[in-house]
């Protein structure tokens, strides 16, 4: 429980933009907390997802897959953010566990 109040202001930093997502991991260098690790995983896989179909949808323009990003989006941030301010370490659903392995340079 003392680590994850120690690591949920990192956490909630995460998820702010992907500049946020960059200081959280430079928070997290010393000393390092598993639950701030956890969620900037989390955080930053879905800020890098969202720009990778971003850039995809700008060449191929359609406003309905705009609005599937953002909803999607969103509602997956929306996620993973309120279980950084519960304190919980739950996956954010079909990428969450991918993530976690593909991630695994964040300190």
């Amino acid at each position: 429980m003392k680590e994850t109040n120690e690591g949920k202001t990192t956490a909630i930093v995460a998820y702010l933009t992907m500049v946020g997502a960059l200081i959280a991991i430079t928070m997290n260098v010393e000393p390092k907390n598993s639950f701030a690790r956890f969620h900037t995983r989390q955080a930053f896989g879905l800020h890098l997802c969202f720009l990778g179909f971003a850039l995809f949808l700008s060449v191929w323009f359609n406003p309905y897959a705009w609005y599937g990003l953002y909803i999607s989006y969103l509602a997956l941030w929306f996620y993973g953010f309120l279980g950084a301010l519960k304190g919980e370490e739950k996956t954010i659903p079909i990428l969450g566990l991918y993530f976690q392995k593909w991630f695994t340079f964040i300190p």
